[in-house]
């Protein structure tokens, strides 16, 4: 007569792999995960370092930085994609060796009082009358000087040279010392917007490429023609 099974056998039988993959039940096919988005790809050392640069003062000289300017200049729709948010774009002029950011065509800006901002990050240049006008002599002087010797090519101009020009519009003050320092006053806040290098050893200044993008060309013309006929009618109300 054959005995019943153990208990403690039919918990130990229980206890095996075996066992225990038979009384698991088959596990359901699990539900898909969403594959990850790929990674983008970030923006390469060099290139970060070369927009920083370039929005740090709005432009950037090939002969002062020419690694950057390099960057900018080969990855133009790069740089662009980046400042798009910002409704910036890039401009190069690779002739002149220059890049510099400028507010994107497409641009509506929401202040209607000239007083505002016109851009977020772009602050309108404001002159004033005498300094609007040195720097369209400058600019006539640094496009002629292109057009004689080569576009590219350094520009430098004597400070004395520009004495007469600015007496033909202004008129003379009677002292060669007060005009002096009325045109290094001039000079010296038009340094702060890129245009003119300081006054060196041989009373000399380099005018920047800068220029050749900061005004427009009409508007300067109409200044001088301007102040032409003011100083014209000044000098036959006297005599």
């Amino acid at each position: 007569m054959s005995t019943a099974p153990d208990l403690f056998d039919q918990w130990a039988a229980a206890a095996t792999p075996a066992a225990q993959a038979a009384q698991v039940p088959e596990a359901s096919e699990a539900p898909a995960q969403p594959e990850a988005p790929t990674p983008t790809p970030a923006t390469p050392a060099a290139l970060r370092r070369a927009v920083q640069e370039l929005l740090k003062n709005g432009v950037l000289e090939q002969a002062a930085k020419p690694p950057l300017f390099r960057q900018l200049l080969t990855e133009q729709a790069r740089v662009n994609a980046l400042l798009e948010p910002l409704d910036l774009r890039l401009r190069v002029d690779d002739v002149r060796g220059l890049a510099l950011v400028a507010v994107a065509a497409d641009f509506a800006g929401e202040a209607e009082d000239d007083d505002e901002w016109t851009h977020p990050l772009v602050r309108r240049q404001r002159l004033t009358l005498e300094q609007s006008l040195l720097l369209a002599i400058l600019r006539r002087e640094f496009l002629q000087r292109e057009q004689e010797g080569g576009i590219g090519r350094p520009v430098q101009i004597a400070v004395d040279s520009l004495l007469p020009q600015l007496e033909i519009y202004l008129g003379s003050t009677g002292s060669d010392m007060q005009e002096r320092k009325r045109l290094a006053a001039l000079l010296e806040h038009l340094r702060g917007h890129g245009v003119v290098s300081d006054v060196d050893a041989q009373e000399r200044i380099t005018i920047r490429p800068m220029i050749a993008h900061l005004a427009n060309p009409e508007n300067l013309q109409a200044l001088l023609t301007q102040l032409r006929a003011l100083s014209a009618d000044s000098t036959g109300n006297a005599t």
